[in-house]
C-alpha cells in the first residue's frame, strides 16, 4: 500500500500527555490499517517551545528517529539532546518526555509497537 502525502490524515493535538503546545500528528497510516500490533505510525512535529509529557510505556516500545530540528528526550532522570539521525527506543516500563528547546520545528517518526 502507498499513502502519498497529502492524503495522509493529520491532526493536532493540544497538551499531549501534559506537554506544552500542540503537537502535530500526520499518521503514514492507522493503527487498524497495518496487520502487526502497533498503535502509531505517524510523523509528530513539535514546534518551537512545544513538549510531549514525560509518560511511560508499558507492554509496548516506541521508535522515534529524529528526521528534522532538535530537542531533548527526559528519561524522567536526565535530559539528553537529539537531533537528525538519532534514533530513540523507550520501553519495557521506562518513561520518556520530548521537548523541543530549538529554533525550528522538531520533527520525529513515530512508531509504537506492542508486545502481545
Amino acid at each position: 500500500m502507498i499513502r502519498k502525502a497529502a492524503q495522509m490524515e493529520t491532526e493536532v493535538k493540544n497538551a499531549v500527555r501534559g506537554g506544552a503546545g500542540n503537537v502535530t500528528f500526520q499518521h503514514f497510516f492507522k493503527k487498524d490499517e497495518i496487520t502487526a500490533r502497533t498503535r502509531l505510525c505517524a510523523r509528530l512535529i513539535l514546534p518551537p517551545g512545544a513538549s510531549i509529557g514525560l509518560h511511560k510505556h508499558e507492554g509496548e516500545d516506541e521508535l522515534f528517529v529524529v528526521t528534522r530540528g532538535m530537542g531533548l528526550i527526559d528519561d524522567g532522570k536526565t535530559k539528553e539532546p537529539v537531533q537528525v539521525g538519532d534514533a530513540i527506543l523507550t520501553g519495557k516500563g521506562e518513561a520518556h518526555a520530548v521537548i523541543n528547546n530549538g529554533h525550528e520545528p522538531l520533527e520525529m517518526v513515530a512508531i509504537i509497537m506492542l508486545y502481545s
